[in-house]
């Protein structure tokens, strides 16, 4: 059993994870696990369930508490950690395996040892960072503990994203690194260290006249909110732009040559931002600093050409649903090798389904369920570029061979090989015993699963319940359960479509007075439209299917266009348009191949019937008609 505290709350064992509801019992246990190993007196434990303003019976009520949470523990099947009172107050003992803060704790500290090995210090740091799992104690409502623990947690946090940063700029990754240095100044505007960061990495990447402009900005915001001047290493950075200096890895500061030693890194970032981190901490639907580039579970956006291929992975906020494809998954990766198989594990679990379905989700979450049966390291490895087009598998080896160099020989590793095209990418990469192998893809694959075995999660949209599970943990108890009837509306009206949930929350969560019910109405009048976050227009559900058609072969794509925009009985194939087989009536549509229904089958694009062989969901064929409406004014426009 493991505690999680580094977001909501919550007790994992193995892929079961239970998120704690609030009460006075889980406010106690946040207290005692805030503080592990330690003795935490009675005084501050009534202090951190009822406030300052405590009830004569606070001693008698806090030890009522500690026999619920006993009784907690043994429900969910606790063992190995106890409640002890001790003279003064009570502790408990966790450590790094059972504890998410101890192995964070852990983790930065290996890292710090290997400061002579940037590479091997950064990925260290970087699979700290994926510990992180959200809003910090999103469901324990104590005020004592939000002033005075989260702002000392956040600190760590923002240290450790503070120097992956550094440690990019120094390697030279300077675009990979503007991926989390967006994110991170727009989070945390107070936090200068940040913006001088993200200044260089703009300047370094050829963005001369944007760097500048975020000097501007970042000099205006602190001047309007914070009444300061730029730190003198900030003004510093934007002299040597404006007199054109060269900050390659050597002089920039990801080695120290802007900063005045390393022993200062994020003096000048913890200026004005002091007592603002806890204030600033992200929302449930703010990307994560330290988080994959696609942001909101389900649905991908363009990475940067500069997005390493390789890299730990990322955890995944606010994950919800599938829960059975999630725990068959995590059996098959940490199952014993069958008797009869010489020591070799079966070696890919596929993970396929439509754009925005939330394969990546899914199998980024499975890695952090089964990271102790993989001592080695567990991967993202992302199998497609910028531009959409596929890496090559020579390519995509070399990169793996090299994040594995300096495992440990023996123990197993994970990969997860995220938006595959076809098995010849990965045939290559099925070469060690040591590897277990994630294939997340909008293809079928059976080549590969014929040639080398393994299982396959071929995934739909959410149940009702999934979708209902999902607006809780995104918007909250309280706004959902007010107003039951239209959160399901809204998840009907997205067609219980992971991509389009997440979108839907995140436009929710920027608008807190909005009721759920006048949502109802302001996303049904379009939802197409509605689904898009304006301040990012990659994250939209038009956009995701847009960029799903380009991967098609054009005639391809012209006939999924057809079929979309076309009566339902087009997906019957040959011989399903009304007349005897093989014939069309006249004035009717002429019957699609089955070969191509097959092949949209294959990509993800149909789904299994019924009514009959395949179907649409609903939103990609509202974007299938809308696309033809578009498409048909502009020609008559011609």
């Amino acid at each position: 059993m493991r505690f999680q505290l580094l977001g909501p709350l919550a007790l994992a064992d193995g892929p079961d994870v239970v998120v704690l509801q609030p009460s006075k019992p889980v406010i106690l246990l946040a207290a005692l696990l805030l503080h592990a190993n330690s003795t935490v007196s009675a005084e501050y434990l009534q202090r951190a369930v009822w406030g300052e303003d405590q009830p004569a019976t606070a001693r008698a009520a806090l030890q009522t508490c500690v026999l619920r949470l006993r009784r907690l523990f043994t429900k969910h099947g606790v063992t190995g950690t106890s409640i002890e009172a001790v003279p003064g107050g009570y502790r408990i003992t966790a450590g790094p395996p059972t504890l998410d803060l101890l192995g964070f704790r852990d983790q930065v500290r290996r890292a710090t040892a290997l400061a002579g090995d940037p590479e091997a210090e950064l990925y260290t740091l970087k699979d700290a960072l994926s510990l992180w799992q959200g809003s910090l104690l999103a469901n324990v409502r104590s005020d004592v503990l939000h002033r005075d623990e989260v702002p000392r947690l956040s600190e760590e946090r923002l240290r450790a994203v503070e120097r992956v940063c550094d440690l990019l700029l120094g390697l030279g990754r300077c675009g990979e690194a503007l991926v989390d240095l967006w994110t991170a100044t727009r989070v945390y505007p107070g936090h200068e260290r940040f913006h001088e960061q993200l200044i260089e990495a703009l300047y370094r990447t050829g963005r001369q006249s944007q760097a500048l402009a975020e000097y501007r900005r970042v000099k205006g915001f602190l001047l309007d909110e914070l009444g300061v001047d730029p730190s003198p290493s900030l003004r510093q950075l934007e002299l040597s732009i404006l007199r054109g200096e060269d900050l390659g890895a050597g002089g920039g500061s990801g080695a120290g040559g802007i900063r005045e030693a390393e022993g200062t890194r994020g003096a000048a970032g913890v200026r004005g931002a002091a007592g603002a981190v806890g204030a600033l901490e992200p929302a449930p639907a703010t990307l994560d600093p330290g988080s994959t580039p696609q942001g909101v579970q389900g649905v991908v956006v363009p990475l940067p050409a500069s997005a390493p291929v390789v890299g730990p992975v990322p955890a995944v906020p606010h994950f919800t649903g599938r829960e059975a494809e999630a725990a068959a998954m995590a059996a098959r990766l940490t199952a014993p090798p069958p008797p009869d198989a010489g020591g070799q594990r079966p070696l890919t679990v596929l993970v396929s389904g439509a754009p925005g379905i939330g394969k990546s989700a899914l199998a980024q979450h499975v890695a952090h369920l089964v990271r102790d049966s993989f001592p080695a390291g567990r991967l993202l490895v992302r199998m497609t570029r910028a531009d959409s087009h596929p890496r090559t598998a020579d390519e995509v080896a070399a990169e793996v061979a090299a994040a594995l160099g300096s495992g440990r020989a023996g123990e197993r590793a994970l990969l997860v090989l995220d938006d595959v095209f076809d098995a010849d990418q990965v045939r290559p990469l099925l070469t060690s015993p040591d590897l277990a192998v994630v294939v997340t893809s909008r293809m079928g694959l059976g080549g590969l699963i014929a040639t080398h075995g393994g299982w396959v999660h071929r995934l739909t949209a959410f149940t009702e319940a999934e979708s209902y599970a999902l607006l809780l943990a995104a918007l909250g108890t309280e706004r959902v359960e007010a107003e039951p009837r239209a959160a399901r509306h809204l998840a009907s009206l997205c067609g219980h479509f992971p991509a389009a949930l997440r979108i839907l929350t995140a436009r929710l969560l920027t608008r807190p007075g909005l009721r759920l019910g006048d949502a109802v109405e302001w996303l049904g009048d379009d939802p197409l439209a509605r689904l898009t976050l304006t301040d990012s227009p990659d994250h939209s559900v038009s956009g995701l299917f847009d960029r799903a058609l380009g991967r098609l072969d054009p005639r391809l794509s012209e006939a999924f266009l057809r079929i979309g925009s076309g009566p339902p009985e087009l997906l019957g194939g040959t011989g399903s348009t009304g007349g005897p087989e093989g014939t069309v009536r006249k004035g009717s549509h002429p019957p699609v191949p089955e070969d191509v229904l097959e092949q949209l089958a294959d990509a993800g694009l149909l789904e299994d019937g019924p009514p009959g062989p395949y179907r649409i969901h609903d939103l990609l064929r509202a974007h299938l008609r809308r696309t033809v409406r578009i498409r048909n004014r502009r020609t008559e426009k011609v």
